[in-house]
């Protein structure tokens, strides 16, 4: 979930952010993080969680979605006997360090906390969120695409409800593509011809940026198959090698090695501009990107047109790129009431709606189906009903994806790993193979057993 400046860019920096924070030790992380205040059980149903919503009490929920605010203030609406304490900890990687903080002294951490797919397993390893399949939620399932589903939840158990998601499409400047006389391509060999012919029509002008990122390279490596990151317990093995990660770099090392990306950081007022003036022809991005275009790339309105993401044999294949949910915390003294809370916060019509609004893209499948939520055409993409494109991404969304239980320090030192090689120019895969060295002895260091 990334929400800066508007709540769909915000839902993009969280991710792209390169913050530290360390991963939980294995060796005592969990001290005072599994305690419930003494609060009984569920029963495997949703009974006690609609009895804890009817008796009511207090609860404290972090979050910084700018759309917090009002889906607090309409559950209480709903729930006037439930007070519910809003608290922005800070953005993903703050909020993080203040959860870990907080697990680690055994109190101070909320009922329910927002958190990130690619986050949810360095918590969820560790015993410090609520399985919520003693409440009942694996009634839930059928109610979220799979990819999402799969993101908050390990074997049985289930850790939170995804609240958004965002299946990676081509945004593309179709004034660009006409001016050059390129085809939209479905490819990736048709994406590095297109990237050929923009560059040298025009010098300044690129198919896409890109300085090297965590969130990027991990989800085009989804895309290609790859399965880098694997854990059983506590042995984890890294592969950054495997078929996958060397088919997206065979595909990619074109792109960067003959300076065929522009140098532009994304998020910068530089980007911005390029996505404006059509320097920066496509993104290979989430599906919340189109709030962040309308705001931010105001001169672009009317040329941007989605397509899906090419592929590299022709057949439809998508992957995650951002997006998070939310959890109950193993501190929680009622974590029915939580669960509650939780449940019409990413479940009901209502607080989904709201959600939407602030520039969201959904996880639940009765939305992305929706009459309404496929009609939209926005005269920014000139008309285009890109929610049609960008609904079929979710379902294409390849299968078999897994997080480290610390890719959120695994970003962090992406920069001055795979980072090195975006500035040199050269081999990403060298890049790939010094992160996962970095990653196997950070591992190690925590106390997992790291195979690579």
């Amino acid at each position: 979930m990334k929400h800066l400046p508007s709540s769909a860019a915000r839902r993009a920096l969280a991710v792209l952010a390169a913050g530290t924070v360390a991963a939980i030790a294995l060796a005592g992380c969990s001290t005072g993080g599994t305690s419930n205040g003494g609060a009984a059980a569920g029963d495997g149903t949703f009974d006690s969680v609609k009895t804890a919503l009817e008796k009511g009490g207090e609860i404290t929920y972090w979050s910084w979605t700018p759309s917090a605010e009002a889906q607090v203030e309409a559950f209480e609406k709903a729930y006037p006997n439930v007070k519910v304490n809003l608290v922005n900890a800070g953005t993903n990687n703050d909020e993080y360090t203040k959860l870990q903080n907080a697990i680690k002294a055994g109190s101070g951490a909320p009922d329910v906390v927002q958190v990130e797919y690619q986050a949810f397993p360095q918590f969820s390893l560790t015993d410090s969120f609520v399985d919520l399949a003693q409440y009942g939620f694996a009634d839930f399932e059928d109610d979220y695409t799979a990819s999402t589903w799969g993101s908050v939840t390990d074997g049985d158990a289930i850790y939170g409800l995804p609240q958004d998601s965002g299946p990676m499409a081509l945004f593309y400047n179709k004034a660009v593509f006409d001016a050059a006389g390129i085809a939209v391509p479905t490819t990736w060999d048709e994406y590095y011809e297109a990237a050929k012919a923009i560059h040298a029509a025009n010098p300044d002008a690129y198919i896409t940026n890109d300085t090297g990122d965590a969130g990027f390279a991990t989800s085009m490596i989804w895309q290609a198959g790859g399965q880098p990151f694997q854990t059983d317990g506590t042995d984890v093995t890294i592969d950054l090698q495997d078929a996958g990660s060397k088919k997206w770099t065979e595909n990619w090392n074109r792109l960067v090695t003959e300076g065929l990306v522009a140098p532009t950081t994304s998020w910068s007022d530089e980007w911005f501009r390029g996505l404006g003036d059509g320097n920066i022809a496509t993104l290979v991005i989430g599906a919340w990107m189109p709030g962040n275009l309308i705001s931010g790339a105001p001169g672009g309105s009317g040329n941007w047109r989605v397509a899906p993401m090419p592929t590299y044999d022709g057949a439809p294949a998508s992957a995650e790129n951002g997006g998070g949910g939310q959890a109950v915390t193993s501190q929680s003294k009622n974590p029915a009431l939580a669960a509650g809370f939780l449940w019409w916060l990413n479940n009901s019509e209502d607080s989904i709606k709201i959600f939407l609004e602030s520039g969201g893209f959904p996880s639940t499948n009765a939305e992305l189906s929706s009459d309404d939520f496929l009609s939209e055409a926005p005269e920014y993409f000139g008309g285009q009903k890109i929610n049609e494109v960008l609904a079929d991404a979710a379902k294409d969304v390849v299968k078999g994806w897994n997080y480290l239980p610390y890719q959120v320090y695994a970003n962090s030192i992406f920069g001055d790993t795979v980072g090195q090689s975006y500035q040199n120019g050269t081999d990403l895969n060298k890049g790939l193979t010094a992160w996962q060295d970095a990653l196997a002895e950070y591992g190690n260091s925590q106390g997992f057993s790291v195979n690579k």
